[in-house]
């Protein structure tokens, strides 16, 4: 199976994800909140430096129960914030006016 590539808006998330996650643990270790979650230490390692930009849902829905994170607050906080709209291109030619018709 080939996986297509990350698109930057998804590598961002991914290091947003990872940097949220790696604040909620604190000083917690990795391996409490990894074991907690039902992951390996170095799933939640790569998660945490964006190495594995797209978790599971189920991955991250474990993480965010021993984290104490609503879902709804991952998604803002780990969504980047769309690009501004590109002004309109004015048409290169424009089309000719219509002679009036003759009466």
């Amino acid at each position: 199976m080939v996986r297509t590539p990350l698109t930057p808006e998804e590598r961002e998330r991914g290091e947003r994800l990872g940097l949220l996650l790696r604040s909620a643990r604190g000083e917690r270790s990795m391996v409490e909140i990894a074991a907690a979650a039902g992951l390996s230490a170095e799933t939640l390692r790569k998660i945490e430096t964006g190495r594995a930009p797209t978790p599971a849902f189920f991955t991250v829905a474990a993480l965010a129960g021993v984290l104490d994170l609503s879902m709804d607050e991952l998604v803002v906080l780990c969504t980047p914030a769309p690009a501004p709209n590109p002004a309109p291109v004015p048409a290169a030619h424009p089309a000719p006016a219509q002679a009036p018709a003759p009466v």
